[in-house]
């Protein structure tokens, strides 16, 4: 089963900053829409922004514009999202997920997921 890695949690400051990074070695990521998704304890996993493949379009959650940036790299091999001024309520587990079809902020909609990486938010 193909599968992403995350990388470029920890813990940080609020108002601080992280980059997350999405890739793989198993597929050509870009070839595929990839979605960011994050789950916090005790709550359902949510989208955070989503990129496809062409164009691209680009979706973000309403928490996440203003603040967070999704994108390529230059070859495409990897996706960054981009966290600027974190608040205590960012803190989760952030996934990334591929399809070849751009799902949006929907979660089903994606077929190849990560294991996740842990963001921490202190005030």
């Amino acid at each position: 089963q193909p599968r992403l890695v995350e990388s470029g949690g920890g813990l940080v400051q609020s108002g601080g900053s992280l980059r997350l990074s999405c890739t793989t070695s198993e597929f050509a990521l870009e070839d595929y829409a990839v979605g960011w998704f994050r789950q916090a304890p005790g709550k359902e996993r949510e989208g955070v922004a989503a990129i496809s493949t062409h164009g691209p379009t680009i979706d973000y959650a309403d928490f996440a514009k203003g603040r967070f940036t999704v994108s390529r790299a230059d070859g495409k091999k990897t996706v960054y999202l981009q966290m600027n001024n974190l608040r205590f309520e960012d803190t989760a587990v952030y996934f990334c997920a591929a399809d070849l079809w751009y799902g949006d902020l929907d979660a089903k909609e994606y077929s190849i997921w990560g294991q996740g990486t842990q963001v921490t938010v202190s005030t």
